[in-house]
């Protein structure tokens, strides 16, 4: 089997949580055009939890294939990799759409969800390797 199958076996749930968010991202209805609850940075609140969900899938997905964390690899694909993709999306949505906005905050919120999850995901490996 090649590098290209077995990445996406082994990671199926962390590609559908990269696809939902870039549907969410860019072509679902913008959030002022339908209605939310009135809850202060709602919106930042909604990248927080996309971005560190999609990681934390990520790191879960990943721990149950690895025995070991492959420090640099995870660097690259569970912290750099979403937070770039944050900010491509919010400059999509800037610059190639006409129904979103670009906010250097939405990258803040995606950074420190995705920065969460790292935490989590590191926290959950080490909790489990004291358990052996």
């Amino acid at each position: 089997m090649n590098k290209s199958m077995a990445f996406l076996k082994r990671y199926p749930l962390t590609l559908c949580c990269i696809a939902l968010v870039w549907y969410l991202s860019i072509w679902f209805l913008p959030p002022e055009k339908m209605e939310l609850p009135d809850i202060s940075f709602l919106d930042k609140w909604t990248h927080f939890v996309m971005y560190g969900g999609m990681c934390s899938v990520m790191w879960w997905e990943y721990l149950r294939h690895h025995d070991r964390l492959d420090n640099w690899k995870l660097f690259i694909w569970a912290w750099l990799s979403p937070t770039l993709m944050g900010g491509l999306i919010e400059l999509v949505q800037e610059n190639l759409t006409t129904n979103r906005s670009g906010e250097w905050l939405d990258l803040a919120a995606d950074a420190v969800g995705v920065t969460l999850a790292v935490v989590l995901g590191r926290g959950y490996y080490w909790f489990s390797r004291q358990r052996q």
